[in-house]
């Protein structure tokens, strides 16, 4: 996908935390250590670096939400991330986004901390990022 697909698909996707720009996706494209996994109506961005495993953002279209493409995104991830020597993966995600807690939950995430205020909403109110984090299997 390219930066600019990146960036439409993101905004379907999110408003809180507010949907990157083109620019933004092309940036961080360019970085080493980054993962990109795109179906049509999703994608994963993640980062391997120095034995660890970020998710930065996974966004899937509305209307394909629910069909598994969000979990066939991350298990794809979290085997790329391992075969680039990361131990662990973790990632940050809205308290109130109860679909995306439960899809982590349910793939062996576990809470491990908060970042207070993290996300601002259009409306200019604050949400509290809950940290989950991974232990990923050994490459075989």
């Amino acid at each position: 996908m390219t930066p600019e697909a990146l960036a439409t698909l993101h905004g379907q996707a999110f408003t809180t935390p507010r949907p990157w720009s083109a620019a933004e996706f092309s940036g961080l494209l360019d970085m080493a250590g980054v993962l990109l996994i795109s179906q049509p109506a999703g994608f994963i961005l993640g980062r391997a670096i120095a034995g660890e495993a970020e998710v930065l953002t996974l966004a899937v279209a509305p209307y394909a939400r629910r069909q598994g493409i969000a979990r066939q995104l991350m298990l794809e991830f979290e085997l790329q991330a391992a075969q680039h020597n990361a131990e662990t993966a973790f990632l940050e995600v809205a308290e109130d986004n109860a679909g995306a807690i439960g899809l982590y939950l349910s793939l062996g995430y576990v809470i491990s901390g908060r970042r207070r205020g993290y996300f601002k909403t259009p409306d200019n109110k604050r949400l509290d990022a809950l940290i989950l984090t991974k232990t990923l299997l050994p490459n075989a």
